[in-house]
């Protein structure tokens, strides 16, 4: 078991190694930002890695405060389904309704990785290399869409 300073200093280790695995990957290695993740231009949509005991996960995130306002965006991306799954293979989790780690309502469009322990330094490999291709991807197919998805959304909020 860790006490509160261990796991907050193993899990910067973990972050930190996580950055320096992604030098290594060339799709990655040239560019100066990284990851898109709450720079999405459009706001309370955010991606976002996910890692903790039991499980890794790399989504879409709609974190609106308005339940009504986070289930119409929700809608309004469905729409995009088929290009969001894109490059993955079993396709990704649609949840208007996750519960995330601070108790918030939100809705999630995620992959995930079972069976895997951030406490665990010998699962790190493997945590990275799923956390690293997944968002690559997701991000891919998000770019895809995100200048409509913007202009849809703004829409949406003029009109309401």
């Amino acid at each position: 078991m860790f006490n509160k300073e261990e796991k907050k200093a193993l899990i910067h280790r973990f972050w930190s190694q996580f950055d320096e695995y992604c030098e290594t990957i060339p799709d990655l290695a040239w560019r100066k930002k990284k990851w898109l993740l709450h720079d999405t231009k459009i706001g309370h949509l955010v991606l976002k890695f996910d890692v903790r005991k039991d499980f890794a996960m790399v989504a879409i995130e709609i974190n609106h405060k308005s339940e009504n306002r986070r289930f119409q965006v929700y809608e309004l991306i469905e729409k995009y389904r088929m290009i969001l799954s894109q490059g993955f293979e079993k396709g990704l989790t649609w949840d208007f309704c996750y519960l995330n780690d601070i108790g918030q309502e939100v809705c999630r469009i995620y992959i995930e990785k079972g069976e895997v322990d951030i406490h665990h330094i010998r699962e790190w490999g493997s945590i990275y290399q799923f956390l690293a291709e997944n968002m690559l991807q997701l991000q891919d197919n998000f770019i895809e869409i995100q200048e409509v998805l913007k202009e849809e959304i703004n829409q949406l909020y003029r009109e309401m």
